[in-house]
Parts: structure tokens; C-alpha cells; sequence
């Protein structure tokens, strides 16, 4: 079922709802005041005929009783009247009223059967004459039922001109969404970019902006992957030929020049599965995928932990200067990011330190942040190369890794919330690290 007949059906019900005890109460109301205004057409009736019998001769007492027109008595059509005397004489009656003596022994209003018939009559004592004036109930029910009609009729137009108005309202307000819908089916499978439909109700924009907003998150998810295919596709090439060439010539050849080419064949394929690590780290870190799994570590577990990586059993190429107080809060991201984030930096600074000289790491924390600050002993980087640090495979000339390790820092520092800063000096490069820290 759409959305338009939907919603027509709900509001349209609760508007035929609405309607119909409105003109049940409107009607039943009408009925009441019209049945009202017959009795009191039946009691000043019955007063004018009484006025009118002050001002003629006595009437006689007959047998039948005097038979008077309606005119003679002034009663409207379709009413009956009768004259009697206190003993029950019929003294004068008009020509309507029924063969069967109307009963005047009752003073106001009663209904009687008379002929078949259901009579409403109403009577009128004055002095020793009582005057009975009465109608019959089908009359009554007949107009009853003809004003009845005469109201529904223009109620029940009013109601379906109503719900037509409904449906038309129905189909203008949704036509904001049919023409994002004829938009997003004339797109292409490839096309990505931001749907343009001008005017939009206040209503539907925040759907049109979640709409933009996910494509632009598809868009940059398919990026990604490109990007990851061809960065790995360019990379692993030449690892790949290179251990290739030192398989061809230890086959070709023996003794010390075999053992070179195998050991020389045995640093590619590690190098090749380095970087196949930092490739699917940096596309979780990039992606969605969760690394939370429970574990929480404070700033110097976090410092100790990534020492013990990147040191490969040598703690002495780092350097931990840890100041005399500092919070031990639990650092407010994964655990697993946050180390590999210090450990890629510690990676790079000793990949540009001499082997005789330590990596010195130190931390401090400030209110809800902890700040690392690496420096290493290495010549430093130009100025004009300090932006292209966190780029994917970027290496200076002197660099002998992957090109991922920083790249990898600044995925991290984009999805955690946190700080990174480079300052190059002569004697060397300092990063400068900030995790959030978890509110006390």
C-alpha cells in the first residue's frame, strides 16, 4: 500500500469519523427542536381555536356535534381539533379530525391510537370547554426524514469534497519525495554525487542532507578502496619482482652468492608482509570497523607497550622520561590504536636515528589529555616536506620503509579526536601526540 492511500485512509476515516458524530448530534438535535415545534404549533393551535370559540355563540350540545372546517377554526392542514365539554360531549370538531373521538380526558400533551394510527394531541381547558388539537405521527416521521435528507445531503458532499481536497493535498505534500525518488532512479549505478532537488520542505531536508551525506560517505568509501588497490597493486610490485630475481639467480647458482640471493630474497617477502600489514590497518582504521574490545590502558602503559614493539627486544633505543606525577586515567580510544599510533611513531623516529644514539620519548598530561612528544637524533626534514609526512607511500630519500607508518598515525588522530604536530629542527624531528583522557 503507498504512502498517499495510507495516509488518505487514516486521515479520511478519522475524518469520516469526526463527521459522522457531528451530524449524528447536529441531526439529533435538529429532530429534538423540530418535534418541539410542532408540539408548540399543536398548543397555540389549540389557544387560537379557544380565543376563537370566546367570540362565537355557545355552541350546542348534538349527538355528533357541530362539524366546523379547518378554515371556519383557523388549523393549519394536516391537523385535526375537537371541542368537548367537561361530561365528554363532542361539541364541535373539524372535518381532518379522525372518525374515533380524540381522548380529551388528559390535560397536555399524550400520544393515542386512533383509526390504526399514532395521533399526537395536546389539550386545552378553559373554562368548561376543552379544546384538543393533534396531528398524526407519520406526518411528523414524513418531515422528520425530508429535513433529515435535506441536512445529510449537503454534509455527505462536504465530506467527499473533503477527502478528494485530502488526496490532492496528500499528492502535492509528497511530491517533495516522488521527485527525490524520479531522481535517484534516473542516476547512473556509478554516479555519486549530491542530489539537487530545489524547493524542499523544512521537513525533508534533513533526509535530503542524510541522503548527500551518504553518498558522500560511499563516495569516499569506494575512494578509499581504489586508492588501497592501487597503492597495493604499486607497492607489492617490485617487492614481488625483486624476490622473483633472487629465487631465479639462487637457482642458478651455489655456495655463498645461493645464500645471499635466498637471504636478500627472505628481506623482500618481510618487507612485502610489513607492508601488507600497515595496508589493512590503515583500511580499518580508515573504515568502520570497531577496535574496541574491552581493554583500557593509561599513558604510560600505553608508552611501555609501545616501546616493547617497536624496540624488537632492544629496550635501550628508547629512552621513557616519565615526569614526577601525571594522571593515571585510562586513555579515552582503543587500546590497540592508540599503541599503534606511538609505535608507528617510534618506528619512524628510529628508522632516522644512528644506531648509538636513543629514541627519547616523553609524556605529560593535562587535564583530560595526555601528550607524547617523540624526538629523534636524525638530520630533520625540510620545511616544504612537512606537509607531505602523512601521506600514503611517501619517502624522502633517505628513508628505507614502507611509507605507511605515519599515514597510518593520521587515520588514527582523524578517528580518535586527537592532536598530531611536526617540528623539524637541525638536530633532529619532534612529534608531538594528544589522546583525550577519560573524564574522571
Amino acid at each position: 500500500m503507498s504512502l498517499r492511500l495510507r495516509l488518505t485512509l487514516t486521515l479520511g476515516a478519522a475524518f469520516a469519523l469526526i463527521w459522522a458524530l457531528a451530524a449524528a448530534w447536529m441531526l439529533s438535535d435538529l429532530r429534538n427542536q423540530m418535534m418541539f415545534s410542532l408540539d408548540q404549533r399543536l398548543v397555540a393551535s389549540a389557544r387560537m381555536v379557544a380565543g376563537l370559540l370566546e367570540q362565537l355563540p355557545p355552541l350546542a350540545s348534538k349527538g355528533e356535534g357541530t362539524h366546523l372546517s379547518a378554515e371556519q377554526l383557523n388549523i393549519p392542514g394536516g391537523m385535526a381539533c375537537q371541542v368537548s365539554s367537561l361530561r365528554g360531549e363532542i361539541l364541535a370538531r373539524s372535518h381532518s379530525t379522525p372518525e374515533q373521538t380524540l381522548e380529551a380526558e388528559k390535560i397536555g400533551f399524550h400520544d393515542q391510537m386512533i383509526d390504526g394510527a399514532v395521533w399526537r394531541s395536546f389539550t386545552l381547558a378553559r373554562g368548561d370547554l376543552r379544546i384538543t388539537t393533534a396531528d398524526r405521527q407519520v406526518e411528523r416521521e414524513a418531515l422528520n426524514m425530508s429535513i433529515l435528507l435535506a441536512a445529510s445531503v449537503p454534509v455527505g458532499v462536504a465530506l467527499l469534497v473533503c477527502l478528494c481536497l485530502l488526496w490532492l493535498g496528500i499528492g502535492q505534500g509528497l511530491a517533495p519525495l516522488n521527485r527525490m525518488r524520479d531522481a535517484l532512479k534516473r542516476r547512473s549505478a556509478d554516479s555519486l554525487e549530491p542530489l539537487q532537488i530545489p524547493p524542499v520542505p523544512r521537513e525533508l531536508q534533513p533526509l535530503l542532507d542524510t541522503q548527500n551525506q551518504l553518498l558522500q560517505r560511499i563516495g569516499k568509501a569506494i575512494e578509499r578502496e581504489r586508492r588501497l588497490t592501487g597503492d597495493a597493486a604499486h607497492e607489492l610490485r617490485s617487492p614481488l619482482t625483486a624476490i622473483k630475481t633472487h629465487l631465479q639467480v639462487a637457482r642458478m647458482t651455489e655456495g655463498a652468492a645461493r645464500d645471499q640471493s635466498l637471504a636478500r630474497a627472505e628481506e623482500g617477502a618481510d618487507r612485502m608482509h610489513r607492508t601488507l600489514e600497515q595496508l589493512l590497518l590503515l583500511a580499518r582504521v580508515e573504515g568502520s570497523l570497531s577496535f574496541d574490545d574491552g581493554v583500557q590502558c593509561n599513558a604510560e602503559q600505553v608508552a611501555r607497550l609501545a616501546i616493547q614493539d617497536a624496540a624488537n627486544g632492544d629496550p635501550t633505543r628508547i629512552k621513557l622520561h616519565l615526569p614526577d606525577s601525571y594522571s593515571h586515567a585510562p586513555v579515552h580510544m582503543p587500546a590497540v590504536l592508540s599503541i599503534a599510533a606511538l609505535r608507528n611513531l617510534l618506528d619512524n623516529a628510529l628508522r632516522h636515528t644512528p644506531a648509538d644514539t636513543p629514541v627519547e620519548l616523553s609524556l605529560e598530561t593535562s587535564g583530560n589529555h595526555v601528550r607524547f612528544l617523540v624526538r629523534d637524533h636524525g638530520p630533520g626534514i625540510p620545511d616544504d616536506d612537512l606537509q607531505h609526512l602523512t601521506q600514503r607511500f611517501w619517502r624522502n630519500g633517505t628513508s628505507n620503509g614502507c611509507g605507511l607508518g605515519l599515514a597510518i598515525v593520521h587515520a588514527i588522530v582523524q578517528r580518535c579526536g586527537c592532536g598530531l604536530h611536526f617540528d623539524s629542527r637541525p638536530d633532529g624531528l619532534r612529534v608531538e601526540l594528544t589522546m583525550p583522557l577519560q573524564p574522571a
